[in-house]
């Protein structure tokens, strides 16, 4: 044991003796310390505690590992990967107000600060495309995670020098709308592009652009997600939600949705469910709902009311 490991010991005021550095000072039990913390065996008084552990751990260095083990972890969404410096405004460290020259010098140095920190056009164009992507996250309310993995689309996308020639901005969104896809998420384009500073032609050739050149891991939208979307764009019930979606899965199963827009779809499966309920909802307020003409919306009910039904006779044919 060493004598880190040890209580220093001291005098108890009570009976006027010495205690042993080794002895609990309510007990007097043995004491042990463990992760930096000496506590008792027997009443568990901690005696000791360290916030540090001040010993040094031999440790193996490889190549991909670096030598520091301290500061925060990287991010993707910062161009610098957070590791630049940042002048602050009217506060010091402590929370206290500076003073008007004080603050006037921080804002110069500030400000030559914010002209210094791009060294090529190449990443300001990259600290643009990343602060897009957090404002199209921020206004469609995605999780943090969707903000990264556009954030690693976008940076692949400038480094294979895709962004020559074309709008960064639609890069952006396009880079949201692919992480989207790729996290199973209901967005469409038409939904980035409403708060996108790009066309939503822009943001589809972008798209198609990633998708082209990287082989993006997205598989086909499944109908019956965009169900409850609907559902609760039109207020209405859970039950009808259930029915609508075990009927895009049936059409899923049987091949009837291959081709056809998903959101058509499960637009089509609601109208069914309405009508066999007898609910009265407009087709102009369920096609707008699920961004599509009324003319799709009965397209691919009248679809689905003649394939599922042959289905359903060619089933009952073979009992």
């Amino acid at each position: 044991m060493t004598p880190r490991d040890i209580y220093d010991g001291g005098f108890d005021e009570d009976d006027g003796r010495s205690l042993p550095n080794t002895d609990c000072p309510e007990c007097e039990g043995q004491l042990r310390t463990d992760g930096g913390e000496t506590a008792c065996t027997h009443c568990g008084l901690i005696v000791e505690e360290y916030r540090f552990d001040h010993e040094d751990i031999p440790r193996e260095l490889s190549d991909t590992l670096g030598r520091s083990r301290t500061g925060a972890p990287l991010c993707e969404h910062r161009h610098d990967r957070g590791l630049s410096s940042e002048i602050g405004f009217g506060t010091d460290g402590k929370g206290n107000t500076l003073p008007g020259r004080t603050r006037r010098r921080l804002g110069r140095l500030r400000r030559e600060h914010s002209r210094a920190r791009w060294r090529s056009k190449v990443e300001r164009n990259l600290a643009h495309g990343l602060t897009e992507i957090a404002r199209i996250r921020s206004a469609r309310s995605l999780p943090r995670s969707i903000r990264d993995a556009a954030c690693r689309h976008f940076r692949k996308a400038q480094e294979a020098d895709l962004l020559r020639g074309r709008s960064v901005e639609a890069f952006a969104a396009a880079s949201v709308y692919a992480a989207c896809r790729e996290h199973e998420r209901t967005e469409t384009i038409a939904d980035v592009a409403t708060v996108a500073c790009a066309t939503e032609s822009g943001i589809k050739n972008a798209y198609g652009v990633l998708n082209r050149e990287f082989g993006l891991a997205v598989m086909p939208r499944d109908p019956a997600a965009f169900v409850p979307r609907l559902v609760s764009d039109l207020s209405l019930s859970r039950a009808v939600e259930r029915s609508a979606r075990e009927l895009a899965h049936e059409a899923t199963v049987q091949g009837i949705a291959i081709g056809c827009q998903p959101l058509g779809v499960a637009a089509g499966c609601l109208a069914i469910v309405l009508a066999d309920r007898e609910i009265a909802v407009r087709q102009v307020d369920l096609a707008n709902s699920a961004g599509v003409s009324t003319a799709t919306v009965r397209a691919r009910r009248d679809q689905l009311q003649t394939e599922l039904g042959q289905a359903d006779r060619r089933e009952t044919t073979r009992r």
